[in-house]
């Protein structure tokens, strides 16, 4: 050192008085001192300084930065730069001059961190590349020591590609851009990404520029979603939509390709700027329909699959790639449209026959009732007028039961054809859907499919007997069982019901008669096709009082005509002497009073 130059050895030096501890030079220890502490550094505590490694193992790098003693500081704090080496200049930030021990102590963390603020803006300000150090996962990404200050990389910018295992990362030191800072907040977001992409953004504009609808590339697969896969095709990416993968239905891409996958594919379309990229992978082979056997005609019976439900009808599978639809309409015989499901689900092995077939629009329709013969081309066999069967409940309306022989056989019970006895509003007050009932054919419909059928012929009309019971002018024990505005429907004997008007229901205290209430009630009309009785309780009690008038009122003439000849009898027998007795009995009497 150049400070060396101004120290002079002392020619007489007295090592016998040095030994015993005297001074005897011309130079004081002080200055002795003073010229050895020139040779040194001016160093101070809280310093940033450069130092220089001399020296390296497994836990510590030993620095000097020119001073009396070497720093030692932890390999940890280096551990963001893996090419540490000796002979490398170090940043280091003096702690303390001595310690205990009489050691330098030396922090390159906290150097880094007073200094990292102003190196992290600069790396921003000048697009730099930096090294950090992948400390840990958090959440959306990885912590990145950078500076000695904690940054944040975002998943989408460790790598071109989607990653699959962030944890592979952790402990690496890589290089990075610095794309985001919040001076506010101090938070650092820096990128890897992006230093491939100017790379990768030369590679696409090669391959871009070359690309053709219709063209062949290899490419690799990328990633699987739902919809569909992306595909590599060497620094620029394409989709192959879910409906491109194969001429059959697919469900899930994973079904036909896998993650790295190497395929070729097929170039469908671009947009102005080849960023959209559309590839196909069923294109590469012919389509199924051109393959179909040529011999498939209508009326050729099928077997295939399932393969997708609605609630019209169901598309079958018979080859991968050709489907054919099963109308709801064509599952069974019966007028009833039904949900497709009752019938079949997703996965079923079924057998169908060839309605229409139309390989140039590469239609085809298929049915499953045609493998059942039609039920109504026998039906006067089957269901002649006059039989009867057990049918069950399909449906209600207001005038009648639909019912359901057997699939495919329909029929018509009238509301007026369920019962002989009962007045029936409305059907499910009779019966309930799904209840079975039993029939007599009234009646067969062949062009419109539909039978008529009654319930009530079943058995005899009541009402031929209910003639000669219920006769007009008799009298029948009746319970009032419902209340209405017009009148009362009145329970009679052998399940039969009555009508009678207020004025009818009229008792002969004067007060009207009341639901539940039991009573004689008159026969007034009987009609056996309308199945009307029309009733009065308050006949009862008049035609009584009428007839006793009557009665009266005959008597009296009766007595009358009587009275008549007796006057005129005695009047022609009384004679002068009667009348002076009868004079003289008049005088006797007043003469008492």
């Amino acid at each position: 050192m150049e400070n060396l130059k101004d120290v002079k050895p002392i020619e007489d030096f007295n090592w016998d008085a040095y030994e015993n501890g005297e001074t005897t030079s011309a130079i004081s220890k002080e200055e002795q001192e003073k010229a050895y502490d020139n040779t040194l550094n001016k160093v101070s505590d809280r310093e940033v300084v450069d130092g220089t490694v001399i020296a390296m193992n497994k836990r510590e790098v030993v620095v000097n930065i020119g001073y009396k003693s070497d720093g030692i500081i932890p390999l940890s704090e280096f551990r963001y730069n893996p090419d540490l080496k000796v002979g490398d200049t170090v940043e280091v930030y003096i702690e303390n001059q001595e310690d205990k021990k009489g050691q330098l102590v030396l922090s390159h963390k906290k150097a880094r961190a007073t200094r990292s603020w102003d190196r992290v803006n600069a790396a921003l300000e000048n697009e730099e590349i930096i090294k950090g150090y992948i400390k840990c996962r958090t959440k959306g990404g990885m912590i990145v020591d950078v500076f000695g200050i904690e940054a944040f990389l975002p998943g989408s910018q460790i790598d071109v590609k989607p990653i699959r295992d962030y944890d592979v990362f952790v402990g690496k030191t890589m290089e990075f851009k610095v794309v985001k800072i919040n001076q506010e907040f101090k938070n650092v977001v820096v990128s890897h990404k992006a230093l491939i992409e100017a790379e990768l953004e030369q590679q696409k504009k090669e391959i871009i520029s070359k690309l053709e609808k219709g063209q062949v590339l290899e490419g690799t697969v990328k990633n699987i979603t739902s919809y569909g896969v992306f595909i590599d095709l060497g620094g620029v990416d394409g989709l192959i939509h879910i409906t491109d993968l194969s001429w059959g239905r697919v469900s899930d891409p994973h079904e036909v390709v896998q993650l790295d996958q190497k395929l070729n594919v097929v170039i469908l379309d671009f947009d102005d700027e080849k960023k959209r990229i559309a590839l196909g992978l069923k294109q590469l082979t012919p389509h199924p329909w051109d393959s179909l056997d040529p011999n498939l005609k209508v009326g050729d019976h099928v077997k295939g699959r399932v393969v997708v439900m609605a609630d019209y009808g169901a598309f079958i599978e018979i080859a991968p790639g050709v489907e054919g639809l099963i109308h709801v309409s064509e599952m069974s015989w019966s007028q009833h449209l039904r949900s497709a499901q009752d019938f079949m689900k997703v996965g079923d092995e079924i057998e169908a026959v060839i309605l229409t077939l139309d390989r140039e629009e590469r239609k085809m329709s298929l049915g499953i009732k045609q493998l059942k013969p039609d039920p109504w081309e026998t039906i006067e066999e089957k269901y002649p007028v006059g039989s009867k069967h057990t049918a069950k409940v399909r449906n209600f309306t207001n005038f009648g039961v639909f019912v359901e022989i057997e699939e495919g056989v329909d029929g018509l019970i009238h509301i007026s054809d369920l019962s002989w006895t009962k007045k029936i509003k409305h059907p499910s007050e009779f019966t309930q859907i799904g209840a079975d009932i039993e029939v007599v054919v009234l009646e067969i419909d062949k062009e419109n499919r539909r039978l008529s059928l009654g319930h009530k012929q079943l058995e005899e009309n009541p009402w031929d007997v209910f003639e000669t019971v219920f006769t007009v002018g008799s009298i029948h024990e009746g319970t009032i069982i419902e209340m209405l505005d017009k009148g009362a429907v009145i329970a009679l004997p052998y399940g039969v019901e009555g009508f009678a008007t207020p004025k009818h229901l009229v008792k002969e205290d004067g007060t009207q008669a009341q639901l539940d209430e039991k009573l004689p009630f008159k026969v007034i009309e009987f009609n056996k096709d309308a199945k009307r009785i029309i009733l009065s309780h308050s006949r009862i009690f008049e035609d009584a009082a009428k007839a006793e008038e009557k009665a009266e009122k005959r008597a009296k003439k009766a007595a009358k005509k009587e009275e008549a000849p007796m006057i005129q009898n005695q009047a022609a027998s009384t004679t002068l002497g009667d009348i002076d007795a009868l004079a003289a009995l008049k005088e006797q009497l007043e003469g008492k009073k």
